[in-house]
């Protein structure tokens, strides 16, 4: 790609597009384009071909999507797979009728079976059903992936699909309600600590940031601490739901951002071109290939934190998948390795927290 192409990253304020969006300008492309939620409605046709029309994006990423942990998925299931299939509809969609170069589909391992052999390498894709709990968003992903696939496959277009693993860093989500394990164990912690050490005006200024529930800093020390209860933050403990042990992977996302460019840089559809008849599976996972049980991770944003409380397990709440490592082997083959090691990111995610 040229230094001065027009590059168009949907979703480029969230925690993936923002950190290609920063790895794009590291690297000195000078030529890109974002849009906030307010400015273009990914769901509106009308509007995303109008700004197609407009802007003509030499390359595009699209990491724009309905996201969410498991208490948001199992709540708003009709959102996760309404919302996402209208967003990649119209973007993958006009990218190829304005003749975009090349397009680089976010996805996410959870597109893989729930019982799918660990590690999981690309071609488990479809071969037994899906976790429950994500079924929709994993759904409207795969349908995602294969539009481009048939893409490529039907008008020869050069649409790349890469699967990251679950994420973590700058930009994150940390509301309680809507956000992935990692930045809600994190700012759990965090309350847990500060209601721990009875600092109230700590929680009152958290609050302020990051209002929950509608409740921000002005509420009584009543509501507040109710409010800390219901998500299992009480004086004493932490309550976490499930049962701690399942095993997960994490990814720093500024690692996943470069991950993300080298692709768009230097890997093309045909380069992930199976052998056979049948063109299958041609998505790359992207993640460390290194895994960690929700317990120890627990213990690690415990230790980073400084909490002293108790941590407590609620198992009447569902654990999700329970084992979830990516085979990498594909990526590595492709030339680009992970750098950010857990045990640096934790500590690193919450410095990024307290100071944002």
């Amino acid at each position: 790609m040229e230094k001065d192409a027009k590059i168009y990253v949907a979703g480029h304020r969230g925690l993936v597009g923002s950190a290609i969006w920063n790895s794009l300008q590291r690297k000195g492309y000078t030529n890109l384009i974002g849009r906030t939620h307010k400015e273009l409605d990914l769901m509106d046709a009308a509007a995303v071909r109008q700004f197609f029309d407009e802007e003509r994006p030499e390359y595009v990423v699209l990491a724009a999507a309905h996201v969410g942990g498991i208490m948001a998925n199992l709540k708003y299931r009709a959102d996760f797979i309404f919302q996402n299939l209208a967003i990649q509809q119209n973007v993958i969609g006009e990218s190829w009728r304005h003749g975009v170069k090349k397009l680089l589909f976010l996805g996410s391992t959870c597109i893989y079976p729930r019982e799918a052999p660990q590690p999981i390498a690309e071609d488990a894709l479809l071969t037994s059903p899906l976790e429950y709990t994500n079924e929709p968003y994993a759904i409207a992903k795969i349908a995602g992936m294969k539009m481009c696939e048939s893409f490529n496959l039907q008008y020869g277009t050069n649409y790349i699909a890469v699967m990251p693993t679950n994420l973590y860093g700058p930009r994150d989500n940390f509301d309680l309600e809507t956000s992935h394990v990692m930045p809600a164990m994190v700012r759990k912690m965090h309350l847990a600590k500060l209601l721990n050490e009875g600092d109230i005006d700590g929680i009152r200024a958290d609050l302020e940031r990051r209002p929950v529930e509608g409740t921000d800093g002005n509420g009584t020390d009543g509501q507040i601490v109710a409010l800390l209860e219901r998500y299992g933050i009480l004086p004493d403990r932490l309550r976490l739901w499930g049962s701690g042990a399942p095993i997960r992977e994490f990814l720093w996302s500024e690692d996943m951002a470069d991950a993300s460019v080298y692709c768009l840089e230097h890997i093309d559809f045909q380069d992930v071109l199976g052998e056979g008849d049948e063109v299958r599976n041609c998505h790359i996972n992207i993640g460390s290939g290194k895994e960690v049980t929700i317990k120890q991770l627990a213990e690690l944003v415990k230790k980073t934190v400084g909490y002293r409380g108790v941590i407590e397990w609620d198992t009447t709440k569902p654990d999700g998948t329970l084992r979830k490592l990516t085979d990498v082997s594909k990526l590595h083959a492709l030339g680009w390795r992970h750098t950010m090691e857990l045990e640096d990111g934790v500590p690193a995610l919450y410095r990024w927290y307290l100071e944002n």
